[in-house]
């Protein structure tokens, strides 16, 4: 950076011959230079007008005009200051406020504004640069336009009396290079220079003054700048001639220096001045005072007009100012005044903590940025100087960010890992900046960053498939169920619409309706339990992103039965006008069958069951009807009176809550001469002994239960058993086999063998008793048996010292397990 400073003194030696209409040129050398140092600087003179373009920044930068007003481009300022906007439309930095260098800067040698270009989408920041060069814009003045001096008649010829210096806040050239004073007679100006390097009026005395001829001469003096066109400022001086006073004051240094440190309590002494006077009485009796005070140090330095003690009368801060230049005058009673000064150093303390001041807009970061991507731009600095300016920043442990510097007091907060607004949708990063000053003073402030979402994740259904019973004959709109599918995004990544799947097959697609906001299913048209029992439809929900993404259920849908359709007779056949005559022989006896009623029922279950009543016959006493059978059969022999013909009339109802019924109408003619059919007879009396059939199974039920009850406790028994034990069969022929090689058909009684590991030998009970019966292996073990009794017999061979029994094993026969109880 040394070459970039000896570049703006240079430019700053140039502005001053320069004239206006060239600054644009001047400007783009410039520019160019600051650019190639790797930032983007601008050169520019102060008081420019409102609205005028300091530079095209997105040309400057290799920056699309486009993307600014897209990605919400701005200028921010270290602190509050701003004196320029972006214009997006086109690119340019215009000025927005009036710029004054004096202001800004004061006496600065260099007057440098720090901005900085903000981006986002993604976030960026660029660094911009102004360097407010100085212009002629104030005329020198003069502190007190009347300058009083009183000069005693007696005066010495070439006596010098220092005056009022003028002021200009310009700099270099443009500030006070000369004073000129009006033609007179007894008075010249000469300059003379100060320790800073200022010049300062002197006025000699080149003719002897009387005052009996001119008691007053009146001056005129002139500061005149070194600018182009040239400002001047003008005093007068007012010499009142005074009787003889041979002495002036005479301070004992010419310069006194002296230090405070910033904060100081108020009366805090800061130096004490001295002058003497060989004059005795009135012209001995010294005042100080200062010749001038600017408006900053006016209220906080005072001086004690007769001790000359100066003192602090407010407070002072290193921040304002780090040293102050005084002019001390003491001034005898009879007018004579000298001058000295007084150069206040003031020392910096550590009473400014690290300012934090967050500029970008808003701190927000999509969940699948790269590690690297900025979030917020901080700038953090602190206005004391030294080791106590130096201010290092750092957040708290367990986030995935970091801090970046790549400007000075500019931090960006970058993503440091992976983000997942579903683990956690925001972060409280806290901030701290702690200085380096003894003791060290610290800021706190905490950024809170929300995590934007995408859309990565599906909605989810709470089941992957949904059962739903429809009634058939259910009006078109009902409701059937409620599939829900959740999403863990956010806003119009969760939004969730549902759909029926393309993938659900054309037939079935228009069975039902779904509401594609709440996912609610409803019947589109009515069901027939006859014509369709079960159907599948698919059912996608698909979210709202960019792009979506969707998952699918399966629903499977029951149709349920209604007693909707009543019995049909199939024999013997209803026609209108016409019905089948069954014959049977006159000596037919008790319960032979007639004729059979046959019916259906197109519903099923229960709604199916189909009962059958007489309700009408020409002798009612004559048939019965079977009441789950529909068989027609007589309930006494025929008797002459019984007419040849007769006429029965069947209800068939089926077993619905609501019951349906149809009638069937028999015609039976007795006739003489038919064989009577024992089979027909037979089958009767077997029908009668069927009667008692429920009983008969209720009464097997409970036997059955019993016996698994006693076969369960007796295998627990064996189960506990702690001394194992077999029991022999007396039939020394009848074999006992291991588990090994029984079929798995057998039933198993663990731990009662007499024989440990491979010499353990299983139970087997069998289903019979214990005087001998036995369970045979099925046909599907013959094969089993057959290769296990091969590897038995290899085995007992080998164990033939510790077990004779003999192991009778016919080839190819599968013999019974067993052992008595």
């Amino acid at each position: 950076m040394t070459t970039v400073q000896l570049f703006l003194k240079a430019c700053l030696i140039m502005d001053q011959r320069v004239n206006l209409k060239w600054w644009p040129h001047f400007l783009l050398v410039c520019l160019l230079f600051g650019m190639s140092f790797g930032e983007v600087r601008y050169i520019l003179p102060e008081e420019m007008q409102r609205g005028s373009v300091i530079g095209n920044v997105a040309r400057d930068l290799g920056l699309k005009v486009t993307e600014l007003d897209a990605r919400r481009a701005r200028i921010v300022a270290e602190g509050t200051s701003q004196l320029c906007e972006l214009d997006t439309a086109s690119g340019n930095l215009l000025i927005t406020q009036r710029i004054d260098r004096e202001e800004l800067c004061a006496q600065a040698i260099v007057c440098i504004l720090q901005y900085q270009l903000l981006l986002e989408n993604p976030l960026q920041a660029y660094s911009l640069v102004l360097d407010i060069a100085d212009i002629n814009d104030n005329s020198p003045v003069f502190a007190v336009g009347k300058i009083q001096l009183d000069l005693v008649e007696s005066t010495v010829l070439g006596r010098r009396f220092p005056l009022e210096i003028a002021h200009d806040p310009d700099l270099g050239t443009n500030s006070v290079r000369e004073y000129k004073l009006i033609p007179n007679d007894h008075f010249a100006l000469e300059i003379s220079t100060q320790i800073n390097g200022n010049a300062y009026p002197e006025l000699v005395l080149k003719k002897a003054l009387d005052r009996e001829a001119q008691a007053e001469h009146v001056l005129k003096i002139n500061g005149i700048d070194g600018g182009n066109p040239v400002r001047s400022g003008t005093a007068s001086v007012h010499i009142r001639v005074l009787d003889a006073n041979d002495n002036v004051p005479v301070f004992s240094q010419r310069v006194y220096k002296a230090s405070v440190p910033e904060n100081s309590a108020i009366g805090t002494l800061i130096a004490k001045l001295n002058a003497t006077d060989l004059d005795e009485g009135l012209y001995g009796e010294i005042a100080y005072t200062f010749s001038h005070l600017s408006d900053k140090i006016g209220g906080v330095i005072e001086i004690d007009p007769v001790s000359g003690e100066v003192r602090l009368s407010g407070a002072i801060d290193y921040e304002d100012a780090s040293m102050h230049e005084l002019d001390v005058q003491a001034k005898d009673g009879g007018g004579q005044a000298s001058h000295c000064k007084l150069v206040i150093d003031v020392l910096d303390v550590n009473d400014n903590k690290p300012i934090i001041e967050i500029k970008s807009a808003s701190a927000n970061v999509v969940e699948n940025s790269k590690p690297g991507t900025m979030v917020a731009l901080i700038n953090i600095y602190d206005l004391d100087t030294g080791s106590s300016g130096r201010v290092t920043c750092r957040i708290q442990d367990g986030v995935p960010f970091k801090f970046v510097s790549e400007v000075k007091n500019y931090y960006m907060l970058v993503t440091d890992g992976i983000l997942d607004r579903e683990l956690q949708p925001q972060y409280n990063i806290t901030v701290t900046a702690t200085d380096a000053g003894s003791p060290s003073l610290s800021s706190v402030k905490v950024l809170t960053i929300v995590v934007n979402d995408i859309n990565d994740n599906p909605p989810t259904f709470t089941q992957r498939e949904y059962n739903a019973n429809i009634l058939e004959n259910q009006p078109v709109g009902t409701f059937v169920m409620k599939v829900k599918a959740e999403d863990i995004d956010d806003g119009s990544n969760a939004n969730i619409l549902y759909q029926l799947s393309k993938d659900t097959k054309s037939e079935v697609s228009s069975f039902l309706t779904i509401n594609s906001d709440t996912g609610e299913l409803f019947t589109s048209l009515l069901f027939d339990y006859e014509q369709s029992v079960h159907f599948q439809i698919k059912v996608t929900a698909r979210d709202g992103g960019d792009p979506p993404l969707s998952s699918t259920c399966t629903v499977n849908a029951f149709i349920k039965d209604q007693n909707d359709n009543a019995p049909v007779v199939l024999y013997p056949v209803q026609n209108t006008g016409f019905i089948v005559e069954d014959r049977v022989p006159v000596q037919a006896p008790k319960g032979y069958l007639v004729t059979k009623v046959v019916a259906v029922d197109a519903d099923s279950g229960h709604n199916a069951w189909l009962s059958y009543r007489i309700i009408k016959a020409t002798r009612p006493n004559l048939f019965m009807v079977g009441l789950h059978t529909g068989e027609i059969r007589t309930v006494r022999a025929f008797m002459e009176e019984d007419e040849p013909k007769q006429t029965v009339v069947v209800s068939v109802t089926d077993n619905g809550p609501e019951s349906l019924s149809a009638t069937a109408t028999v015609s039976i003619e007795i006739s003489d001469g038919l064989p009577v059919l024992n089979e027909l007879f037979e089958f009767a009396d077997a029908s009668q002994d069927s009667d008692n059939l429920t009983l008969y199974l209720i009464i097997a039920l409970s036997a059955v239960s019993a016996l698994f009850v006693l076969l369960i406790s007796g295998v627990f028994y064996f189960k506990l058993c702690r001394h194992n034990y077999v029991y022999r069969s007396t039939n020394a022929s009848l074999p006992m086999f291991p588990t090994t090689y029984c079929p798995p058909s057998f039933t198993d009684l663990n731990r009662c063998g007499t024989l440990m590991k491979d010499e353990r030998y299983d139970s087997f009970l069998t289903t019979g008793s214990w005087r001998g019966d036995f369970r045979f292996a099925s046909s599907t073990d013959t094969d089993t048996l057959k290769q296990r009794s091969a590897a038995y017999q290899k085995h007992t061979l080998r164990r033939a010292s510790t077990d004779r029994a003999t192991l009778k094993v016919r080839a190819g026969v599968p013999q019974p397990c067993y052992v008595f109880q």
